[in-house]
């Protein structure tokens, strides 16, 4: 085996500092973080969205609770009044219950 000192410059191996290592962690954690990152839009800037992963933000301004229709979807229409919304969020009967008496708890003021 040949000692590391007779390599030359580019084939020695050495442990990276830890200075070195912080920066490259710093480096791929600056690069990675914002593809994780959620936005935040507004219920008007949504429909430029769609297929991405969002946090919309509005104003509940009209609700209705579907009771009779099929899945009993309750409608959360955003900044506008049905049938003028902006955004509409729709909550399915099966997950209802996740949300209280969304329908009445999430409306905005009047």
């Amino acid at each position: 085996m040949v000692p590391s000192s007779h390599l030359p410059p580019a084939v020695r191996l050495s442990r990276p500092s830890s200075l070195l290592m912080g920066v490259l962690f710093l480096l791929v954690a600056a690069l990675v973080r914002p593809a994780f990152a959620q936005k935040s839009l507004s219920a008007a800037e949504a429909k430029e969205h769609v297929g991405e992963v969002a946090t919309v933000c509005g104003t509940v301004v009209s609700t209705r609770y579907a009771a009779s229709t099929k899945g009993s979807p309750t409608f959360l229409n955003l900044d506008k009044a049905y049938p003028n919304q902006v955004f509409t969020i729709v909550i399915w009967g099966k997950d209802r219950s996740k949300f209280g008496r969304s329908e009445v708890d999430y409306r905005g003021p009047s």
